[in-house]
């Protein structure tokens, strides 16, 4: 079969840009039809379905919003007309004498070094146990002991405040004076260990009521940190065993760093913990005559235990509004202690 000999000069028509056949029409590009891609399964009822949601979500999250403005403005409405009326220095004196109505005269000046001073000695207590905790469950104790050793944390929490304050004066108080007489005696130069506006004897004092809240908040900064560590991705680990890293050392560069700041999150909630705390501490400190002196061993009440003393007396308006105004200092203290722990961990939580 012979080959056609190519024409120079003459350009072959690709096939695609023939021209029709017999019985067909072309179609020019403004005429072809384009097709739509292929909608959402639902159509509208999805959108809709989305819209919804949108709008459930987001008033959920106003709605802890509202009702925390909610609160903030009735402690507000109800404290004003009694701090109108104070004849005492609201955040200087340390007398709190509501039993006048018409002469009252309270200050928050011992009930905020009562409750700043318990919760901080608790958690210096207790945060560094927790973490040697949480360390010990998640990268050297086996399963078989991890498992039943964190239940038996976790149930510490469920233990009622009312027992650990019955625990605390009972049990825990006498153990421990030979311990603050010793500190009063060999530190009483500082002055967190210098004598106090009540005695040593029988415990009731910051110092006991300290080490009662530090286990109390031990399971929750334990159980929160744990579950932070145990999130350390794994190719970090490996990757510092690799260069012959230590146990100690993959611990310190790798699992540590990765948890700081679920470590300080976890510390403010037990702190949060520790400064609302009631009933254990209304049953170990005790009352005091002399103001305080920021002593570990001084006595008085915190903010919750003062107002949880004189609930039964709410009746007058006056009175009941100096309490609500201390109430309304502890508020605003939680919403300080969050935003310090916001930027220490630098804005993020990891876990």
């Amino acid at each position: 079969m012979a080959l056609q000999p190519e024409i120079s000069g003459t350009p072959r028509v690709p096939s695609a840009a023939a021209a029709p056949a017999e019985g067909e029409t072309s179609l020019m590009p403004d005429q072809l039809e384009i097709k739509k891609p292929p909608t959402a399964i639902g159509g509208g009822t999805g959108r809709l379905g989305d819209r919804l949601f949108k709008a459930v979500a987001t008033g959920a999250g106003l709605t802890i919003v509202i009702a925390i403005a909610l609160i903030a403005i009735f402690l507000l409405v109800k404290a004003v007309p009694s701090l109108r009326a104070n004849t005492a220095n609201f955040f200087t004196s340390a007398q709190f004498n509501t039993t006048d109505a018409h002469h009252l005269a309270f200050g928050i000046r011992d009930l905020f070094m009562v409750t700043v001073l318990s919760s901080v000695f608790a958690l210096a207590i207790a945060v560094p146990i927790a973490i040697g905790i949480a360390l010990f469950l998640t990268h050297y104790a086996p399963a078989r002991l991890s498992r039943p050793f964190s239940l038996v944390i976790d149930l510490l929490a469920a233990v009622p405040s009312i027992i650990f304050g019955l625990w605390g004066i009972f049990t825990l108080a006498p153990k421990i004076e030979p311990v603050a007489n010793f500190l009063n005696h060999s530190l009483g130069w500082l002055f967190l260990f210098k004598q106090g506006n009540v005695s040593l004897a029988g415990g009731g004092t910051i110092f006991t009521a300290g080490i009662v809240l530090a286990v109390m908040i031990l399971p929750i900064i334990t159980s929160v940190s744990r579950e932070v560590f145990r999130q350390t991705p794994v190719p970090h680990i490996e990757a510092a065993q690799a260069l012959g890293a230590t146990k100690w050392e993959v611990v310190r560069m790798t699992v540590l760093p990765y948890g700081r700041s679920g470590v300080i999150a976890a510390s403010m909630l037990g702190l949060g913990r520790a400064l609302g705390e009631t009933v254990a501490v209304l049953i170990i400190l005790r009352s005091a005559a002399q103001p305080g002196h920021w002593s570990l061993f001084d006595g008085g009440y915190t903010f919750a235990s003062k107002i949880a003393s004189a609930a039964a007396e709410f009746s007058a308006p006056l009175p009941t509004g100096a309490y609500i105004a201390a109430g309304f200092v502890l508020f605003a203290l939680t919403f300080v202690v969050n935003a310090t722990a916001r930027f220490i961990a630098g804005g993020k939580v990891n876990g």
